[in-house]
C-alpha cells in the first residue's frame, strides 16, 4: 500500500536541487516551450501517501510554514509524484512576495494565523516522477503532457495550479509585457526536449530591466573589512519629500569594494556642510530605530526576518551622491531585488531621485494570468 511507505521510496527521492536557468535579456526563439516566470519560492514537492514534503532551492524544508499548501495538494496530485513548482501568494494587486516572506515564521501559532490570513497556493510547471517512473531523461513536452493529465482530471482543487505553456513566442512576448502587473518578473524558455537536469542552468529567464537615478544616502562595509564597501543604500524621495530606503546596489569586484571607500569618504556624515539630521540617522547605528517608534516611511535598518542577529547598521552619507541603477521591478514601495551598478550622475539633483521617475506597470489580474492557458503545439 503507497500510504504506508515512505519518500525514500520514491524513484526520485529527496533531496533534488531543483534545475536552473540563465539570464537573458531577449526571449530566445526555436523549439522552445515558453511559460511566465512566478515570483516566489521555488519548491520541489515529494508526495507518497500521505506523506509530503515541501523542499526549497536550497533544499530546506517548507512543509511546516505552508500547511494549507500540504493540504491543497493532497487533493491535487497522484499518490506518488514529484513536482516542481512555485510557492505563491497572491495579494489584492497580485503577487505579493512580501506577503510570502512573512509566511517564514518560527512561531507555530504564528504560521497557523498567516496561513488563514495570507493563505498560499502553489504554481506547477515540471514533473520529476509519477508513480513508480522517474521522468527527468523523459523529454520536457512529455512532462507537461503528464502534467496537463494531473491537473485536468476530476474538480479543480483552488489554490493548486498549473503554470499557462505555449510554443508561439509572440504569446510569450504579450505575456512578458502585459502579466508584469499581476507580479509575475518575467517569462521562462525551455527546451521541448529538455531533460530534467538538477542544479545545471539549462533553461533560459528573460526578466524585465529598467533604469533610474538614485540618491546614495549610506553604505555598508564589506563582511567586517571596514576597507572594502559592500553595499550602497538607495533612496527616492516621495510625494512628502521624505526620502525612503528603496533598496541596495551590492555585488562588487573586490577591487571596485575598495575604491569606494575613497569614492563616498567624502561624503560621510559629519564631514562637510551637512545641515540638520540625517533622514535614516536613528536607524543607522544600531539597525534599530529609536524606542517605539515606528517609521513613517520605509528606512534601512530593520530587522532582519531571516537571521535576528544580522547587523543591519549601516554608515550614513550626506544625500548628495546620485547613481544610476538598473532595476527588474518594484515591489510596493521597493525594489524587488538588488540593482546593478551602472554609473555615477554627477550631473543629477538629488532632489530629481524621485518614484515619479519610475515607470508604472498597468495592473492585471492573476485571473487573466491562468485564462489565458495555451498549451504547447504540435505534440511529439
Amino acid at each position: 500500500m503507497v500510504g504506508l511507505l515512505s519518500l525514500s521510496d520514491l524513484p526520485v527521492a529527496p533531496p533534488v536541487p531543483p534545475m536552473l536557468a540563465k539570464l537573458a535579456r531577449e526571449l530566445p526563439a526555436g523549439d522552445l516551450i515558453y511559460e511566465p516566470k512566478w515570483d516566489g519560492f521555488r519548491c520541489i514537492v515529494f508526495r507518497r501517501g500521505a506523506d509530503i514534503q515541501l523542499a526549497s532551492r536550497n533544499e530546506l524544508s517548507l512543509t511546516r510554514y505552508f500547511p494549507e499548501v500540504v493540504d491543497l495538494l493532497k487533493r491535487a496530485l497522484p499518490e506518488s509524484a514529484v513536482v516542481d513548482g512555485e510557492v505563491v501568494v497572491a495579494g489584492p494587486r497580485g503577487l505579493d512576495f512580501d506577503a510570502l516572506s512573512q509566511r517564514v515564521h518560527p512561531a507555530e501559532s504564528r504560521v497557523r494565523m498567516l496561513a488563514e490570513k495570507t493563505p498560499a497556493s502553489f504554481v506547477a510547471f515540471d514533473l520529476l516522477a509519477l508513480g513508480e517512473r522517474d521522468l527527468r531523461t523523459e523529454p520536457f513536452h512529455e512532462r507537461r503532457r503528464l502534467l496537463e493529465e494531473i491537473f485536468g482530471r476530476g474538480p479543480t482543487v483552488p489554490g493548486a495550479h498549473l503554470t499557462p505553456a505555449t510554443r508561439d513566442r509572440s504569446i510569450a512576448l504579450d505575456w512578458f509585457r502585459r502579466f508584469e502587473g499581476a507580479g509575475l518578473d518575467g517569462v521562462m524558455a525551455k527546451g521541448a526536449n529538455l531533460a530534467y537536469v538538477p542544479g545545471k542552468r539549462v533553461m533560459v529567464k528573460v526578466k524585465h530591466e529598467r533604469t533610474a537615478d538614485f540618491v546614495v544616502a549610506g553604505f555598508r562595509y564589506y563582511r567586517d573589512a571596514r576597507e572594502e564597501v559592500g553595499s550602497l543604500l538607495l533612496g527616492l524621495y516621495d510625494k512628502e519629500r521624505r526620502l525612503a530606503h528603496v533598496g541596495v546596489i551590492g555585488s562588487f569586484p573586490a577591487s571596485e569594494r575598495r575604491a569606494l571607500v575613497d569614492v563616498l569618504s567624502p561624503y560621510r556624515y559629519g564631514t562637510g556642510a551637512a545641515q540638520g539630521p540625517h533622514p535614516w540617522a536613528p536607524w543607522a547605528g544600531t539597525g534599530e530605530g529609536p524606542a517605539g517608534q515606528a517609521p513613517a516611511m520605509r528606512v534601512p535598518g530593520a530587522r532582519s526576518r531571516w537571521n535576528a542577529g544580522k547587523d543591519l547598521s549601516f554608515e550614513p552619507l550626506r544625500p548628495e551622491l546620485v547613481v544610476e541603477a538598473a532595476y527588474e521591478h518594484l515591489q510596493g514601495d521597493r525594489l524587488r531585488h538588488t540593482a546593478q551598478f551602472r554609473r555615477w550622475r554627477p550631473d543629477r539633483q538629488p532632489a530629481s531621485c524621485t518614484y515619479e521617475q519610475l515607470e508604472a506597470v498597468a495592473p492585471a489580474e492573476l485571473a487573466e494570468v491562468f485564462g489565458v492557458v495555451a498549451h504547447p503545439e504540435e505534440r511529439r
